[in-house]
């Protein structure tokens, strides 16, 4: 039965190759491709896809699926084959319903996408980009379809990035924060303060010279990986032996380059962690995206919006911009990181405002797919909601509809992944601090190995063994639940 497990396992690693081929090439576009190559970059990613899809797909895999899966699940369920065999038949079964034309079809769609998404993104005109878009809803809701769902189509969406979440649960969720944030952000933005950094104007080279320091910090290890500058910042695991961020240094927008590199490093870290034996196998990723946003939030917000942090970070900081930092304290500085103000964009939102940013995403997204909104409306309905929801309206769509570059890659039901991240952050810290009883010491030092450390043995190590429900209670010993942030909000912002 070893000879048929290393089969199926020879198969399943040579998908993996072609789908991390189809990423470099993905990640190529958004760094380093000159802007002629868009339709030839889209044709090469729609063979890839079709290859991978034909290859995975193929009854050969099912067939070895059956036949190994009694022997895989002598070993226990934790063992590597019986996760592997779990997850693979997961995967497989979900990827049979879709038609290899619908594979090819959207991967060369988001090719095209990107690019005008971009072009209309700097020209601040939605009209490039709409027929893109009508596309790609076009094919998700065939996707759907394809798939299958009992209630609505977002679920057979959402599963792909978060097995087992529902959208009625979503809602749920969703109500929850929206009742316990709204008047939260109401009282902490009535002492938000002014912002101590404005009209300061910060060079790129320094910004990205200090957002080494901190990746290093961290413990990203540059022989396994490296930075670069995107339109959108974004992390890519090509094996945990070749993880690539992104940021973007803004001259007059330093810290959203600094939270972006944290948040990204917190990606960079899970992908580094999960261990080499994994490599090439469908549990090579992470138990779902809620799970690997939880990591990229708990870095980006609980420790790197902290006091503790900065009160080490800041003095270093400040010796890479003496002119601009060298009369700004220490409190007037960390009152700007956590400047509890509504905004226009959402990777630049405070904590408390960010996950109403997600819910109007999650609304829309769902109403794409019903078809109870247009494509053509998004600009205007987007406007409306943001006045409503939070209080500000967008000049021009490249900072409304516009700003996010997820509908361009097709992925909707991806967006409430952030949201589950914070939540599940705030569980996993709270039995970090159980763990560690020198973490907040250990952070005021700036000692974030040991935070590393605790990560990659509780949760980068079971890479995507297990779905996210399951994980949770093996970390925290309790499933999903909202309480630990909305207590660690409360008591952050309620002072």
């Amino acid at each position: 039965m070893q000879a048929k497990y290393n089969e199926l396992l020879t198969i399943l690693g040579k998908v993996d190759d072609i789908g991390r081929a189809a990423g470099l090439l993905g990640w190529d576009q958004q760094t380093y491709m000159p802007p002629g190559g868009v339709a030839s970059r889209a044709s090469q990613m729609a063979t890839l896809e079709s290859m991978a899809h034909e290859l995975f797909t193929a009854g050969r895999v099912g067939e070895l699926l059956d036949e190994v899966a009694p022997w895989a699940e002598a070993q226990g369920y934790d063992s590597l084959p019986a996760s592997a065999i779990r997850v693979t038949r997961r995967e497989y079964e979900r990827y049979r319903k879709l038609p290899n034309k619908l594979v090819a079809a959207k991967a060369e769609a988001v090719g095209l996408a990107f690019d005008a998404w971009q072009k209309a993104k700097h020209a601040s005109d939605f009209s490039i980009f709409q027929p893109r878009l009508e596309r790609l809803v076009e094919l998700s809701v065939e996707e759907a379809e394809a798939l299958g769902y009992q209630e609505e189509r977002y679920d057979a969406l959402v599963d792909r990035f978060e097995p087992g979440m529902r959208t009625k649960r979503l809602v749920e969720i969703f109500d929850r924060l929206e009742k316990e944030l709204v008047p939260l952000v109401r009282a902490a933005g009535r002492s938000a303060g002014d912002d101590a950094l404005r009209g300061l104007s910060f060079p790129a080279q320094a910004q990205q010279d200090f957002a080494r320091e901190l990746l290093i910090a961290m413990g990203f290890s540059f022989e396994r990986g490296r930075m670069d500058v995107a339109e959108h910042p974004f992390t890519s695991g090509f094996s945990p032996s070749d993880v690539r961020i992104t940021n973007h240094p803004y001259e007059h927008a330093m810290l959203s380059n600094v939270f972006s590199t944290i948040h990204e490093g917190g990606h960079a870290l899970y992908e580094q962690g999960v261990p080499t034996a994994f490599d090439r196998m469908p549990v090579s990723g992470s138990a779902s995206m809620g799970m690997h946003e939880s990591q990229s939030r708990l870095w980006e917000n609980i420790i790197g919006r902290s006091l503790l942090f900065w009160r080490h970070f800041y003095p270093k900081l400040q010796a890479h911009f003496p002119v601009q930092l060298g009369t700004v304290p220490l409190e007037a500085f960390y009152k700007t990181v956590n400047r509890v103000k509504p905004s226009l964009i959402r990777v630049e939102a405070d904590e408390l405002t960010y996950n109403l940013h997600i819910i109007l995403r999650f609304n829309l997204e769902r109403e794409l797919l019903n078809g109870t909104v247009r494509v053509a409306d998004l600009p205007a309905i987007w406007n409306e909601r943001m006045r409503a929801g939070l209080g500000v309206t967008p000049a021009h769509d490249a900072e409304g509809v516009l700003q996010d570059v997820h509908w361009s890659d097709g992925i909707f039901g991806y967006f409430p992944t952030y949201s589950l991240g914070n939540i599940y952050s705030g569980q996993i810290y709270n039995r970090m601090r159980e763990d560690l009883p020198d973490l907040e010491g250990a952070v005021g030092r700036g000692e974030l190995l040991g935070v590393k450390a605790w990560l990659n043995e509780h949760v980068h190590v079971h890479g995507g063994k297990y779905e996210p429900e399951d994980l949770i209670k093996k970390i925290t010993g309790e499933g999903l639940t909202v309480e630990p942030y909305l207590e660690y909000l409360k008591g952050k912002y309620g002072k």
